[in-house]
């Protein structure tokens, strides 16, 4: 019987164990949870730098803060709700406002003094530079 063999990827499965997570309260406790939401993520990694690319439509990047504490980092925000028209009436509201809040734990040492944030068409950005000790550097062998 041949076997293949599977890559692990630890903060790809985790992320993906964390999704299923929140999906199964989510659908126990119904989709409103006191406010509370979650924005989708992607992290991705290159020699340079960690990225994170957070999707945040229809929030002010005034009502978006980030900050790096330790190996996390905390991206967190409010969507404030619509002021409802007296002539205009609902017939389904599905777009959740309030507070949301994600912290991700950085997997590699970071250059805090450069770290850097873009918005765009509803995109944050996050650059997280490497230190120099956490990119990977190549060792020479010498022919003798």
């Amino acid at each position: 019987m041949a076997r293949d063999i599977v890559s692990w990827e630890p903060f790809r499965d985790l992320s993906e164990f964390r999704n299923r997570m929140d999906n199964l309260f989510e659908s126990f406790f119904g989709r409103e949870r006191a406010g509370r939401w979650c924005v989708d993520v992607d992290v991705t990694e290159t020699p340079e730098e960690i990225q994170v690319k957070a999707d945040v439509p229809g929030i002010d990047k005034k009502d978006i803060s980030i900050t790096l504490s330790g190996d996390n980092l905390m991206i967190k925000g409010e969507r404030k709700e619509e002021k409802e028209e007296k002539t205009k009436h609902s017939h389904r509201i599905e777009r959740r406002c309030g507070s949301f809040q994600r912290i991700l734990p950085v997997p590699v040492a970071v250059d805090s003094s450069k770290i850097s944030a873009e918005y765009k068409d509803g995109v944050l950005t996050v650059h997280l530079p490497k230190k120099a000790e956490a990119k990977p550097k190549e060792i020479p062998i010498k022919v003798q």
